[in-house]
């Protein structure tokens, strides 16, 4: 296990435990060679949906592309209400998107804000809808300059509550 610092807001940093030293890219780093076409790929269709997202109440552009094991891409942005509570976050978009064609066997996901500074990560509900598929798919979270950080789902959400949980042995 690695331990990575990231930073957060107010220019603290924290330490994010990692399976793997690589796990962080920018396109200017010769680590960047490491991505693959693939992850290069669900990266800039992440950045793309954001031109999609509806938020007029908070004007935080949101895009998320999710990877199936079968090949598909299915985008997600963020759509915000008046009403506020019922708005539903990008990456459950993309998520939901590909149940409602039949896919529910994940690769990976990417999703993309404008944050300069930080990287955008997923919030705790579409981190609980994440691990409903499996937790050992990856998430891709960016910057505006696409730069990323990987983690797998049972990172981003470590001692999950999920479908193996419901059953009564």
């Amino acid at each position: 296990m690695y331990l990575e610092c990231v930073s957060v807001p107010k220019g603290r940093s924290v330490p994010i435990a990692s399976s793997s030293p690589d796990r962080m890219c920018t396109p200017a780093d010769p680590a960047s060679s490491q991505r693959s076409e693939e992850t290069e790929k669900l990266i800039k269709k992440s950045h793309e949906a954001k031109a999609c997202s509806y938020s007029p109440y908070s004007k935080f552009p949101v895009g998320a592309a999710l990877l199936t094991e079968d090949g598909r891409i299915f985008t997600g942005c963020n759509i915000e209400n008046s009403s506020l509570t019922v708005g539903i976050c990008a990456e459950r978009v993309a998520i939901h998107k590909a149940v409602s064609e039949g896919c529910t066997k994940f690769k990976s996901l990417a999703v993309a804000s404008d944050k300069k500074e930080n990287f955008i990560t997923p919030c705790g509900a579409c981190r609980q809808v994440m691990c409903e598929f499996g937790t050992k798919w990856e998430v891709h979270m960016t910057k505006a300059d696409m730069s990323h950080m990987t983690m797998t789902v049972e990172e981003l959400l470590p001692l999950s509550f999920g479908p193996e949980d419901l059953e009564t042995k």
